[in-house]
């Protein structure tokens, strides 16, 4: 796809006290990136000024007040500067409710922006959710955060690394209560979800794996019989609708068949189930994507990295590939709505 539509990305900076605002500046000093997009940092100049200083990054900051101030010169980083942190009592490193407030009210007016048609989509760096918690906003996460903004819709999370796209029926939460909340009508769903996002990536009539629950998908019934009951209806389901969906499958293969590129996505039962698939391949390769939102939503997939802020050796390519991937997902919705 020739890349003439550059759609306008609001890259949230994450917790100020993990690396992500470093990550941010190593990866808007990359030419490639700053290519197919117009990017616009939702965040805290001064926060993300430190962090040029720290790895070396070459370029400038530009504060403004308003998106639409964004003039995208080369070698100037824009923020969208809300002027929510603190400096001088900044730690690196640490656990601090000043970040966690100040991470939520990035979140809070990207997702606005994309809801009013401003930006096109929004790229999310690390959040840490004790921090977000002690500043008194009680989410388990990103996905929970986000659906509420924008409505309290059913969301899905999907995992990308590659050819491996997974997506998942349940997340956080446990393992028993994973299991309690399988129904078919939420397969269903986080199917038809699966479908409409790689059909965003590119991909016409996605063929989609559906992963068993148990040891080899239950063989029959001999190790549960939750496949029978309750994931083949879905299948079956699915494809009365039309959908190209194949399972419920063994759970130790699937996940390889699919980054072998035998489907074009995967559905996996539980958190671990899917995740663990996704990190094998490298904890940075992996970008998180939101499904069911009214926007578009990619994500690091990964955490604030503590360890490493302010060393500047942080690893910019989870954060790097979310962004080729909302950009990619933009163009691909501009062109299905037959805009040049």
């Amino acid at each position: 796809m020739s890349v003439k539509f550059k759609p306008l990305l609001a890259v949230t900076m994450g917790d100020a006290s993990g690396s992500g605002p470093e990550i941010i500046a190593k990866t808007l000093a990359d030419p490639g990136i700053r290519a197919e997009s117009r990017i616009v940092v939702i965040g805290d100049a001064s926060t993300i000024r430190e962090a040029m200083a720290i790895t070396g990054a070459p370029g400038e900051i530009r504060g403004i007040k308003e998106i639409s101030a964004a003039t995208f010169q080369p070698g100037v980083i824009e923020v969208l500067d809300l002027h929510n942190v603190d400096m001088g009592r900044l730690v690196r490193g640490r656990v601090d409710p000043m970040a966690g407030k100040a991470a939520y009210e990035y979140i809070k007016m990207a997702t606005e922006l994309a809801l009013n048609g401003r930006c096109d989509a929004v790229v999310t760096s690390a959040i840490n959710k004790e921090a977000l918690n002690k500043a008194g906003y009680h989410y388990d996460g990103h996905t929970q955060l986000l659906a509420e903004l924008c409505g309290n819709p059913e969301v899905a999370m999907m995992l990308v690394a590659d050819k491996l796209r997974v997506s998942h029926v349940t997340t956080h939460v446990s393992l028993r209560r994973a299991i309690d909340l399988l129904r078919p009508e939420r397969i269903l769903t986080v199917l038809s979800l699966t479908r409409e996002a790689v059909r965003q990536m590119g991909i016409d009539e996605p063929h989609i794996a559906v992963s068993g629950l148990n040891p080899h998908a239950g063989d029959g019934g001999l190790f549960g019989d939750e496949e029978e009951r309750l994931i083949l209806p879905a299948v079956q389901k699915a494809q009365t609708l039309g959908m190209r969906v194949t399972g419920p499958l063994p759970p130790d293969s699937v996940f390889l068949r699919a980054s072998e590129g035998q489907f074009d996505a995967a559905v996996a039962m539980y958190h671990d189930q899917g995740h663990i698939a996704l990190k094998m391949l490298g904890i940075t390769q992996g970008v998180n994507v939101t499904l069911g939102l009214p926007i578009i939503r990619t994500s690091v997939d990964h955490g604030t990295n503590f360890g490493k802020a302010g060393k500047g050796t942080a690893d910019p390519t989870s954060l790097m590939k979310a962004i080729m991937l909302a950009g990619l997902m933009c163009r691909h919705r501009r062109s299905a709505s037959g805009k040049a």
